[in-house]
């Protein structure tokens, strides 16, 4: 795992075409951060647990990939 220091408005790209930006500190809590991320309409962004649940729903035969889950 690489482990970045970003100020607020600092940008990290992934490949050509994947930029995270730091967007700052939670208001509500001081442990999480804001980030936004730009991507390809082709490239699915989910959160952990979003992307874990749509994986098992795909084991078990659902077939849920639903871009508008996308967390």
């Amino acid at each position: 795992m690489l482990v970045l220091t970003r100020a607020t408005g600092e940008t990290i790209v992934i490949g050509d075409d994947i930029q995270i930006t730091f967007l700052g500190m939670s208001e509500k809590k001081a442990t999480e951060a804001k980030i936004g991320i730009s991507a390809p309409r082709h490239v699915s962004v989910h959160r952990l647990e979003i992307y874990e649940r749509i994986q098992k729903e795909k084991a078990n035969g659902s077939g849920l990939d639903d871009p508008s889950t996308k967390g």
